[in-house]
């Protein structure tokens, strides 16, 4: 009775004092939080259409595409080059087969915004005029095909096989053109090529 006596004719009201202390600790976290929401960065939605600028074959291809898509798919649905095959889509069997830059990739599992700013070779750019290149001609001559589903990627992955320096003996062409599947097992018109196509494609 004299605490509620004493604090009524002092004016101080304990449970007043006790809700503005909590309430005044929690301004500097709040304060915080928002200042670093105010600092991240904003995280774009990524089904929001990207510009990207891919360089096929020698040309500069300005595109609007979501960032999930692949550079196979920008090459089939964007740019209507149709030679580069979907086969497995996860990388297994090589039919998208491509180079970037000179390194052979599996075009199915690589990004089309990681490969701005690279040049992309597809089967459709090896021609010069109506002359084959001469892996292309090798394997007309070889009869190293029989559906041709997965011949764009294998004529692709033979020409950096050849530019790698793994085409010496058939078991180096074997081993290092594993990763490209031919369900009609023309293996041996493939490797017969590839011997044939290396020496002009190491000269020239």
């Amino acid at each position: 009775m004299s605490d509620i006596s004493s604090s009524q004719s002092s004016g101080f009201d304990r449970r007043a004092f006790m809700a503005g202390a909590a309430g005044s600790a929690l301004v500097p976290l709040t304060a915080r939080a928002t200042a670093q929401e105010a600092r991240a960065p904003a995280v774009q939605d990524p089904a929001l259409p990207v510009d990207v600028t891919l360089r096929v074959n020698g040309q500069d291809k300005r595109l609007s595409l979501d960032a999930r898509t692949t550079v196979l798919d920008a090459l089939r649905e964007h740019l209507k080059l149709t030679g580069s095959k979907k086969g497995c889509d996860h990388g297994q069997c090589g039919a998208c087969t491509v180079l970037i830059g000179d390194r052979r990739v599996v075009s199915c599992l690589t990004l089309a915004l990681a490969a701005e700013g690279q040049e992309i070779t597809t089967v459709e750019g090896l021609a010069t005029n109506d002359r084959l290149h001469p892996m292309q001609q090798a394997f007309v001559d070889n009869d190293a095909f029989q559906c041709g589903y997965c011949t764009p990627g294998q004529i692709m992955s033979a020409i950096a096989c050849v530019k790698e320096g793994h085409a010496g003996t058939d078991a180096d062409i074997r081993e290092y053109m594993s990763g490209n599947i031919c369900r009609c097992a023309a293996y041996p018109n493939i490797v017969a090529a590839v011997k044939q196509a290396a020496p002009e494609i190491v000269k020239g």
